[in-house]
């Protein structure tokens, strides 16, 4: 899929955006600020309006594993069981629809919540098992590498600022962050990329960086 195709895909709005627009409650979030805790009652649905989210667990020895990274448009909080087995906070300032999810289900009149929510689920296995198969299967630099494509796929732009740190990314990418920086200097130096800062990249050789992602 084009970056222009991926674009206009992610702008189209399904059946479950426009019942939480209509009765979803808007809050807002600062930088930093939890949006809902490890273990709770899963008993809330969310939608990204703007900015970023992170998900992370703590284990029970105090490490943290990344989720997953979440924007406007995606929806957050889709659970099988009772409780949310991730914590999730705001990357930046952002702002998020929240609706109960009984109040969801009484408004599905056609079905077309359950069929939205159930390709939101899906499309949450299928990133969890790329995301599984990144881990066991790419080199660190292959890691990096289709981290920054997947961020500029979702975000449908060759020019990318990232919400996320370095220690985000490497968090997620099950690397050091010393490792995630010598990735990143080495797709600039093959002038794969190229970073303003830290925060902003540009994909500069978009094939290239597809070959060593895929």
């Amino acid at each position: 899929m084009t970056l222009t195709a991926l674009s206009e895909t992610l702008s189209a709005k399904p059946h479950i955006d426009d019942l939480m627009e209509r009765v979803g409650l808007r809050m807002s979030f600062a930088k930093g600020e939890e949006i809902f805790g490890q273990d709770e009652d899963a008993d809330m649905i969310h939608s990204v309006v703007s900015g970023a989210v992170r998900t992370m667990r703590l284990t029970s020895d105090g490490r943290r594993q990344i989720g997953d990274f979440y924007y406007p448009g995606d929806i957050i909080g889709l659970e099988i069981g009772d409780t949310y087995r991730f914590s999730a906070e705001a990357l930046s300032d952002c702002v998020v629809r929240v609706i109960k999810r009984s109040s969801l289900h009484a408004l599905n009149e056609d079905g077309g919540v359950d069929r939205t929510l159930w390709n939101a689920t899906r499309r949450e296995l299928e990133r969890t098992q790329e995301h599984l198969l990144m881990l066991g299967r790419k080199s660190a630099c292959e890691r990096v590498a289709s981290f920054l494509r997947d961020v500029a796929q979702r975000v449908g732009s060759e020019d990318v600022s990232l919400p996320m740190g370095r220690q985000d990314m490497a968090d997620y990418l099950g690397l050091t962050i010393e490792t995630v920086s010598r990735m990143v200097t080495q797709l600039q130096g093959s002038q794969i990329v190229e970073f303003a800062n830290s925060r902003q990249f540009r994909v500069t050789r978009w094939p290239a960086l597809e070959r060593l992602a895929a």
